[in-house]
């Protein structure tokens, strides 16, 4: 059997829907979509940012802002995609937000926020969009859900972001607990938990990267590309048997990382 790599990695006539898809992350995988041949929307709550990002990515990418963090606007998005497209084939769930405060002074304000936003929209822009998704989705080319997550849902780390560190915890199980069920209708659910990447939301790796590289196995903190090969992976062919996991990317630093000894 000879494998044809050249389509296993496409995503040809596939159309995809990233939200908080205007910067970081987000940013990176629609442009590794669009590199890829997929039709990508991107949404965010800042119509100017999405539009700038449509420009810059050209024809295949179309801005369509709104606010996730309820699920009147989750399902107001699903409304506005269901208006310009019969089907999705790729739903990246990425939109987020993070709050860090002392623990003592934590408010219930940075709870509610961080595990609406992180952990409910999620699930409900998938139940608003499932129509949509099982629309073409088959046992030869299933539709995709991905689910940003984060290594702070695998491993504790320094800074107080309590809620932030609970709700990507709780997406990477609730990833798992959709992908039984959606695995039904022929759609494959996945997260991906990035590492060291630079954005607004980890502003160590964007503005102290040289630092932040030191303690990442690799030695280096993650680029555009590492994020959108690993996207790219799970939404095309090459990932469809890739069912409820967790990808890990981050140059080795939960997976890779040499504890500190307690032997004599």
């Amino acid at each position: 059997m000879i494998l044809d790599i050249d389509s296993l990695f496409r995503l040809d006539g596939r159309v995809a829907l990233v939200t908080g898809g205007s910067r970081g992350i987000g940013r990176m995988i629609a442009a590794g979509f669009v590199a890829s041949g997929a039709k990508v929307y991107v949404s965010s709550r800042k119509a100017e940012a999405c539009e700038e990002v449509a420009a810059e990515l050209g024809s295949m990418c179309v801005a369509i802002p709104m606010d996730v963090s309820t699920v009147e606007g989750c399902k107001a998005l699903a409304a506005a995609v269901a208006e310009r497209e019969s089907r999705l084939d790729i739903l990246v769930n990425n939109a987020g937000a993070a709050w860090g405060v002392p623990f003592d002074e934590f408010p219930e304000s940075g709870w509610d926020k961080v595990m609406d936003l992180n952990v409910k929209s999620p699930f409900f822009l998938t139940q608003a969009l499932h129509g949509l998704l099982k629309a073409g989705a088959s046992m030869a080319r299933p539709a995709k859900v991905i689910n940003i997550t984060s290594i702070d849902g695998q491993r504790v780390n320094p800074w107080e972001t309590y809620s932030y560190q609970a709700s990507k915890a709780a997406l990477i199980h609730l990833t798992r607990r959709m992908a039984a069920r959606l695995i039904q209708d022929q759609i494959v659910v996945t997260s991906l938990a990035p590492g060291a990447f630079p954005s607004q939301m980890n502003k160590a790796a964007r503005d102290h990267g040289d630092a932040v590289a030191q303690r990442i196995p690799s030695g280096r903190i993650g680029v555009d590309e590492d994020m959108a090969g690993a996207a790219i992976y799970l939404a095309s062919r090459a990932g469809d048997y890739v069912v409820g996991e967790t990808l890990t990317v981050d140059g080795g630093l939960v997976n890779a990382s040499l504890g500190v000894s307690i032997d004599g």
